[in-house]
This record gives C-alpha cells, sequence and structure tokens, in this order.
C-alpha cells in the first residue's frame, strides 16, 4: 500500500499515546507502521531532504494533534496524550479527522492561518478542509521538483542551440566546477575539431593531476537514444589513448544494451550521463543557472531551550 496522508496518521497516533504514556518519535513511527503493515521498502522510502517520509507525516499529525490540544510535548520529539485528548478518543481513536480537529478553537485558528491563500481573506465561518494531502514539507519540495523539472527542460533547449565545440566546452566546464583538476590546469581541456581521435576532452581525475578522464559529449536530439555502438567506439577511443577511464556526456538517453555495455568492462571505467542527469548536474552546481530565491525552512532548535542553557 502507499504511505498514509499525515491525516490519516490521526488514529494511530492517537492509538500509540491513548495508554497514558510518554512515547518518542522512533515508538509512535513504529506503531504507525505496524498499523498500517507497511513494508520495509515503504517505511524507508526518503525525502530529498533524507528524512523518510513516515516519520515526516507523523511528525506533522502529532503537530497538528498537539495545535488541537488532544497532545502535548512533554520533552523532545517525546508526546503524552492530554485529558482533551482523552475525551476525544472516547468513541474510538478512527474519529479523529481533520474535520473533528477543526472543532477546537485553537486549532481553528492556526488552520486559517496555515491553509489561506495570501491573496485571499477567510472569513469566520468559512469552512476548511484538506486541500492537499501532503505535508508541507512534501509540498515545498514537491514544487522545487516541479520547478526543477521545468529547469531542465529549458537548459537541454538552450544546450541544443550551441555548437558542437561550445557545447563540449561547457561539458569540461562542468567537471571542473565538480571538482576534477582547476581551470588553470585545464585551458586546453577541449580537444581540437581535428584529430581527436575519437576524445572530446580530457580532464584531470584529481586537483593533484594524478590521472585523466577522457570525455565524449555528443547533443543528440533530447528523445533520441545512444546505443551501444557508440559506446564500444568510445572504448576503442580509450584503448588508443591508453586510458582507463572515461565519461561519454549526452543529450540524448542511453540504451539498455549501452548502460549494460559500460557496466561490465573490467579495464575500463566508463561512466554514462544521460540528458536528464546532466541537467541536474548544471542545476546543481550553478552552470548556466542562477538563484532567483532562497527559502530556509528552519525548526526549533531544542537545545537552546532545554534546563542546562
Amino acid at each position: 500500500m502507499s504511505i498514509p496522508k499525515y491525516f490519516d496518521l490521526f488514529a494511530p497516533v492517537m492509538e500509540c499515546l491513548k495508554d497514558g504514556k510518554n512515547h518518542n518519535a522512533k515508538e509512535t513511527v513504529e506503531y504507525c507502521a505496524n498499523y498500517y503493515k507497511l513494508s520495509a521498502e515503504e517505511q524507508n522510502e526518503k525525502l530529498e531532504s533524507g528524512q523518510t517520509r513516515l516519520s515526516n507525516r507523523v511528525s506533522w499529525a502529532r503537530t497538528y494533534l498537539s495545535k488541537a490540544g488532544l497532545i502535548e510535548k512533554i520533552n523532545r520529539g517525546v508526546y503524552s496524550i492530554t485529558p482533551e485528548g482523552k475525551k476525544a478518543i472516547a468513541n474510538g481513536c478512527d474519529k479523529i479527522t481533520f474535520d473533528l480537529l477543526m472543532k477546537f478553537p485553537a486549532f481553528n485558528d492556526f488552520a486559517k492561518k496555515t491553509f489561506a491563500k495570501k491573496d485571499k481573506q477567510v472569513s469566520e465561518d468559512q469552512d476548511i478542509s484538506v486541500s492537499n494531502d501532503q505535508s508541507p514539507v512534501e509540498m515545498i519540495e514537491d514544487a522545487a521538483a516541479q520547478l526543477n523539472a521545468n529547469l531542465s527542460d529549458e537548459l537541454l533547449s538552450e544546450i541544443m542551440k550551441m555548437s558542437s565545440y561550445d557545447f563540449e566546452g561547457m561539458v569540461v566546464k562542468l567537471l571542473i566546477k565538480m571538482g576534477y583538476g582547476k581551470p588553470e590546469e585545464n585551458k586546453e581541456a577541449v580537444t581540437q575539431k581535428s584529430g581527436d581521435e575519437g576524445i572530446d576532452g580530457i580532464v584531470s581525475a584529481d586537483k593533484f593531476g594524478f590521472d585523466s578522464i577522457y570525455i565524449q559529449a555528443k547533443q543528440w536530439k533530447v528523445d533520441g537514444a545512444v546505443g551501444r555502438p557508440e559506446i564500444q567506439k568510445f572504448l576503442g577511443a580509450l584503448a588508443g589513448q591508453g586510458a582507463s577511464k572515461g565519461i561519454f556526456i549526452t543529450t540524448a538517453q542511453f540504451t539498455k544494451e549501452a548502460v549494460a555495455f559500460a557496466a561490465k568492462q573490467l579495464h575500463s571505467k566508463i561512466v554514462l550521463v544521460d540528458g536528464k542527469q546532466l541537467a541536474k548536474l548544471m542545476i546543481e552546481y550553478d552552470l548556466g543557472v542562477s538563484t532567483v530565491a532562497t527559502y530556509k525552512v528552519k525548526r526549533i532548535d531544542s537545545d537552546f531551550f532545554s534546563e542546562d542553557v
């Protein structure tokens, strides 16, 4: 099954806490996982931030239950049920829904501020329901992913307008930004247009220049595919240079045969980078893109508020 939405976790969180004892985050997450019989793979599914999707959703479920006054935070990551919470589950924990939380004034005020759109005022009698089944962190990450997906498409479109020689130079710049050698040591990294013997560029594998990486850069249609024969040719070019490390970068995709062939090479290491990965690396290393805005997501520093401070 898919991982339950944060509002579907209200019930198991209350089930976990209904014994009146204090329960930490790990205990609550494990209880929710067992409640829904989630597989190990589902429990380990991660967000871009590195946090598991399940623990993120459980955390937000606890936050909302706390805002309604049904549970309270005892210590860092530790919660317990409140007298109000015990009353709320008198008819069963499955009765704890988003609509029920809205009946609590404190949560109602919180929800109006949280879910209202910036350009609209929420009237006192306006009914608010769950407008999104994701937690706030998931919404931020999905929005960022969508923006980057659009940016990737734009990048590949611009790259396809470049000359092949400029494209090769761009690839070298990217590798240098990634830490392969230094710019001053790689001024002649792009090979000449003629007599390159199947090699489009060379960069040092480390800043000391102990080894070299040979580059093949191809501008193919984004929806096209580079097959095994092209990788075989590149392998032959590497052998001709007495090289053991190569990277084949393209704006297109690679066929399964090409990927399998590159993976089974024992004496030469060949890394394949397709168009999607190329665009992703350019975004990650700020090549051909600029930052428009930065948003910081912060949380309480529990150490600051601890008794020892």
